[in-house]
């Protein structure tokens, strides 16, 4: 069996944080969900059962929260950190796909959600 692709999957983590340009945003917060692919190759995983041949998605969930928890004025700089964040912690990440977003932003437009999505592979 040839290995194409494979991919750690983390859809719709819910957190509540305090990202906003408005100072009411930062003070009383809001809902965010965060999807997260995670481009690794599990090769060993696949044949060891271990997981030293993976990255934990529990472990990488943890990361993102941390990370969410550092207020920030914009949604494309807390998605850059997260990039940062674990491209550091989990050697074997080769690429990410991260969407960002805020549930109803206070922008007087009547629609569920802004944010951003970051496609980035290790250098």
């Amino acid at each position: 069996m040839q290995l194409l692709s494979s991919t750690i999957l983390l859809p719709r983590m819910q957190f509540h944080a305090r990202h906003g340009v408005l100072p009411q945003e930062r003070l009383v917060g809001a809902q965010f969900t965060v999807s997260l692919e995670a481009g690794v190759r599990f090769d060993e995983a696949l044949q060891s059962d271990s997981l030293e041949g993976t990255v934990s998605y529990a472990d990488i969930h943890q990361a993102v929260k941390e990370e969410m928890d550092i207020p920030s004025a914009l949604l494309e700089h807390v998605a850059g950190r997260i990039a940062r964040r674990l491209f550091h912690d989990f050697p074997l990440i080769e690429s990410l796909k991260i969407e960002l977003m805020k549930q109803n932003p206070p922008m007087g437009a009547d629609m569920p959600a802004a944010g951003v999505r970051l496609e980035v592979k290790r250098d």
